[in-house]
Parts: C-alpha cells; structure tokens; sequence
C-alpha cells in the first residue's frame, strides 16, 4: 500500500494543485469537505488523473462521498481496483 500511497499522494497533489507537499498528506488526511480544491470540478480532475496514473476505469455509481473521505480510503479504493483488474 505505500507505493500505491505515494502515488495517491502526488496524483492528489498534482491535480488538484495543493499548496503541500506530496509527503506532507498522510493515510488519515481528510479530503471531502476538507480540502477547498476538492470540489465538484476537483473530484472529476481528481478521478480523471487516478484513471489515467493507474490505468483503472472507476464507474459512476462507485463515487460515494467515502471514496473520498481520507487518503487512506482513496488508496485502499485503488488498492482495491487494480487487484481485481489483475484477476
């Protein structure tokens, strides 16, 4: 999971332009509701650049406020993702 953290973490960074740092996000770092950047506009920029980083496809009625409650949930979500799509 840390690797896929990681790259959670500066997907997070890069498209939605936070002012931190990749490594200043950590597992329990609450993103919807917390972060200004991750609006409506952000969370369709957010998914678009997970889709592409990870080259998984993530459906409409997958998108649930808890898929972006924290970044742990986010990471465990393409975690999750990319597991099945190796089956």
């Amino acid at each position: 999971m840390t690797e896929t953290l990681d790259a959670v973490r500066t997907v997070l960074v890069e498209a939605l332009e936070l002012p931190q740092q990749p490594d200043e996000l950590s597992a329990d770092t609450a993103l919807f509701g917390a972060l200004p950047e991750l609006d409506s506009f952000g969370v369709v920029a957010l998914v678009a650049a997970i889709e592409e980083r990870f080259d998984i496809t993530i459906d409409d009625d997958e998108f649930g406020a808890e898929l972006f409650d924290t970044v742990g949930s986010l990471t465990a979500f393409v975690d999750a993702k990319r597991a099945s799509a190796v089956r």
